[in-house]
């Protein structure tokens, strides 16, 4: 289990908090949103940590948070460093520009049932005759491979996680990229996506379903906002192919840090990844909440040389028009396409990569043959032990029929990225 990667990682929110003194202890906490931007801000992902609230009753307690209308706000409890211990209550909320919005947080003993709206799921058989159990944690040695041990053990390749809007999954079997899921409905997608009647592993999500499909061509790309290194003017791979037998990372490591009704946290840890006679860990969280077409990741590596610049890939396979970079403001770049991208060209689908502005450097394009192909990269400085958090959006026409429009789907990112730079004070007392 990887135990605090990231010291300083945030949830895309940006809150000041400002406390108020009392002369006595009430029996609920008032907390009040402050919206600063000039932006309509919808799902707005808030994060308040353990140690700024205050009159926290003891034993098993669950927030339950009213709104000033007296509507009952989704949240939960969020264990990020694998204590056993919650560290944040976190929730989404709608806030109009340079808004407030009032909220009353009380403590109950009972966990309050909420409409779920983001999921982590893993799977895995044990051997090629035994069926998928679901999983919360896995590790993977470098000679595990579907192509060394005869069979794919694990549902979906390796661990998925969506939202109300989308859903992506990682190829957790040594390739390393992030595949995406159109859907078409807000429901959470059935337990059994990827696993057939007999708890076999079977592909059965690239045809349609009422929650809606895979839809993207990854190849030997690193998908929708995956990612790796340049080093010096050689791009490398984390991980190899389905064809190869040996891993080049000695040990990956999964962990799901938690899931909940508005957050979804999984972690990832490469121990000795071997590139160009070298040797690197990395780190990764993926975390995802309501309302978004997006997820945002974050990286860390550690033994770099210095001459290593960090690449984050957007799959052009299917792509036909130019890549656009557009600088929306001063914190985000997005590197941004629109086309009938899917499998076979059937369907309009938008994507996109927002990256901080502060640390990148253009971008490349990886060959067409080799370890690592058919890419836009984003190239972004990189420094031992310094977390990276960018994000990875897409918009598929059959999720909103306004998505076929190129102007539409740019007009969504960024507004998206408006939203995710929108700073929200957050006074509690």
């Amino acid at each position: 289990m990887i135990r605090n990667p990231f010291t300083t990682l945030g949830s895309a929110v940006l809150c000041t908090l400002v406390f108020c003194q009392c002369q006595t202890a009430p029996q609920a906490t008032s907390i009040e949103l402050s919206n600063t931007s000039s932006v309509n801000l919808t799902d707005k992902a808030i994060a308040i940590e353990r140690t700024q609230l205050p009159n926290i009753t003891e034993g098993e307690v669950y927030p339950l948070i009213i709104a000033s209308t007296g509507d009952t706000i989704a949240s939960q409890l969020n264990d990020l460093d694998g204590d056993q211990k919650w560290d944040e209550v976190f929730f989404v909320a709608d806030l109009m520009a340079g808004g407030d919005e009032t909220y009353s947080l009380t403590w109950v003993n009972e966990k309050p049932e909420y409409t779920v709206r983001t999921s982590a799921r893993f799977g895995k058989r044990s051997s090629a005759d035994t069926p998928v159990q679901p999983a919360t944690s896995e590790v993977l040695l470098a000679n595990q491979l579907p192509k060394s041990i005869g069979y794919q053990a694990y549902q979906t390749d390796g661990p998925s996680w969506e939202n109300d809007k989308i859903g992506f999954r990682h190829y957790f079997d040594g390739r390393n990229a992030q595949d995406l899921f159109g859907k078409r409905a807000s429901f959470i997608s059935p337990e059994n996506v990827g696993i057939n009647a007999n708890g076999e592993v079977e592909d059965n999500y690239h045809v349609m379903a009422d929650w809606g499909r895979d839809i993207l061509a990854v190849g030997n790309s690193v998908g929708l906002g995956g990612y790796s290194l340049m080093i010096g003017d050689s791009l490398v791979r984390l991980g190899v192919l389905v064809t190869d037998s040996i891993n080049n990372v000695e040990k990956t490591t999964f962990n799901i840090v938690d899931e909940g009704p508005v957050k979804s946290i999984m972690d990832y840890h490469y121990e000795n990844w071997h590139p160009l006679d070298r040797s690197y860990n990395v780190d990764e969280r993926t975390v995802i909440w309501p309302g978004i077409y997006a997820y945002q990741n974050t990286v860390k590596f550690s033994k770099l040389h210095g001459d290593e610049t960090l690449v984050v890939g957007l799959v052009n396979i299917n792509n036909q028009n130019p890549l656009e970079e557009i600088a929306v403001n001063d914190d985000w770049m997005v590197l941004l396409t629109h086309d009938m991208q899917t499998y076979n060209r059937g369907w309009w689908l938008g994507l996109a990569i927002i990256v901080p502005r502060s640390i990148y450097e253009g971008y490349t394009e990886a060959p067409q043959t080799g370890k690592l192909t058919n890419s836009f990269l984003a190239k972004l400085k990189v420094e031992n032990d310094k977390p990276v958090t960018y994000y990875a959006a897409a918009g598929w026409e059959l999720s909103d029929d306004r998505f076929k429009n190129h102007d539409y789907w740019k007009s969504y990112v960024e507004n998206l990225v408006q939203q995710l730079s929108a700073k929200v004070d957050v006074s509690i007392q």
